[in-house]
């Protein structure tokens, strides 16, 4: 990165998803290959059991509002205690909180346009106080009476990715010293009406096989629920309070293709371009890359158009590669599909292990890359990639290398006998 003295790490991350109430408790579920997805009851106005969700059952004792702010509240929550963040004497004028923007309280609207009551879900809390797209980033620099710059994104699915290098760059701007970064996403009844309508939402008699990225029998995505979020900062203010790190953040670059609002550019030129130039900011070369974590939807554009993209922009270096989906586990999160994919990339480095695609029984044979399908492998990885193919062309890449030294970072753990046998 350009302040390459004092970069940018990663010392905490809080996670919560359909697999897991914690960081610790969803990576062991996502090692094991364990799925989150079942039949939605209580979504209404949508009908019970007519789609496939992975939900979350949010812990009891959170004040009733908008489920989306409640996930990033757990999540960051977690982050901060994870970083061992003394609240009392860090300078909260230089903490800075980059949370993407949610759906908001649509209650109000569906009021002023006399949709009977009981048929759309109550949050909670007051409607004018959770309705602008910036509440959850509000939320959670309220919450944890975080001073520094306060900011909020509406990217689609690359959303995460664009708040942790937003938060980076602030960083790097010496805006701040440390942030909060991260998203939430809570499955929305205007979102499900909506993939429904463009039929890109997957249906299977078995919900554990629905979501198959990389398969050529995928069918489509199912919606996720979640949160994570990362506390990032200058290498020598984590250094000074003592800090563990889990990653070093060596590149965050944007893309965009000007090709359709939901279509994908089959060519993959601009996924190539954005891998090449995450890989030049970053000072690695194709050969670096230990492990891939794919947008991996499912769809039939996106799977190929990813593969297509790593091929060419890895080239021969392309056939050493993991390249991985976990939406197979725990959906299309969305809003926090970004964030919780980071999670899983940066706590893959930690340990030593490439999560699975799950469901990857018949690989597309237009997938010309190496997806880990069923169970996860043990590899020492030292750089990896995480990728965003977003609606609306937002293409996003992070880049992070794992930090070796084992008395400020980890030592790479011994593995559970279970996952060593699966691996």
């Amino acid at each position: 990165m350009e302040d390459a003295k004092d970069p940018v790490v990663i010392t905490g991350i809080g996670l919560i998803t359909s697999v897991g109430q914690d960081r610790e408790s969803t990576w062991a579920s996502i090692q094991r290959g364990t799925c989150g997805i079942r039949r939605m009851t209580g979504i209404s106005p949508i009908e019970d059991n007519l789609v496939l969700g992975a939900p979350v059952d949010v812990p009891a004792g959170y004040e009733p509002r908008l489920k989306l702010l409640t996930l990033n509240e757990i999540a960051a929550a977690e982050a901060l205690q994870d970083a061992q963040i003394d609240m009392e004497s860090v300078d909260r004028t230089r903490f800075g909180c980059a949370v993407s923007a949610g759906m908001g309280d649509a209650r109000a609207i569906f009021d002023v346009i006399d949709v009977p009551g009981g048929t759309w879900p109550v949050a909670g809390g007051l409607p004018h106080e959770q309705f602008f797209p910036c509440t959850p980033s509000y939320h959670v620099a309220h919450k944890f009476q975080l001073e520094g710059p306060r900011l909020s994104h509406s990217t689609a699915c690359a959303s995460g990715l664009v708040e942790l290098g937003c938060a980076v760059r602030a960083i790097q701007d010496r805006q701040c010293d440390i942030a909060l970064a991260g998203s939430a996403e809570a499955i929305d009844p205007l979102f499900v009406a909506g993939f429904r309508k463009m039929r890109v939402l997957s249906d299977d008699a078995d919900p554990v096989r629905a979501c198959r990225p990389f398969d050529k029998t995928r069918n489509g995505f199912v919606i996720g629920e979640g949160a994570a979020m990362f506390v990032v900062e200058r290498l020598s203010h984590a250094l000074a309070r003592g800090a563990k790190i889990y990653a070093e953040v060596l590149g965050c670059r944007m893309l965009a293709e000007a090709h359709h609002v939901t279509g994908i550019d089959m060519n993959s030129d601009a996924l190539e371009r954005l891998l090449r130039i995450t890989l030049k900011s970053s000072n690695l070369g194709p050969r670096d890359i230990d492990y891939v974590n794919c947008h991996g939807t499912g769809t039939q554009q996106n799977d190929v158009n990813e593969a297509r993209g790593i091929r060419a922009a890895f080239g021969p270096f392309a056939n050493r590669l993991c390249a991985s989906s976990i939406k197979s586990m725990i959906g299309h999160l969305l809003n926090a599909s970004g964030s919780v994919e980071l999670a899983m990339t940066a706590l893959a480095l930690r340990d030593g292990f490439v999560p699975p695609t799950s469901n990857l029984r018949s690989i597309d044979p237009e997938v010309d890359i190496d997806c880990v399908p069923l169970v996860g492998r043990q590899l020492r990885i030292q750089h990896a990639i995480k990728l965003s193919v977003a609606f609306g062309g937002h293409l996003v890449a992070v880049a992070l290398r794992r930090w070796n030294d084992s008395q400020t970072g980890f030592a790479y753990p011994e593995l559970p006998e279970d996952i060593r046998r699966a691996a």
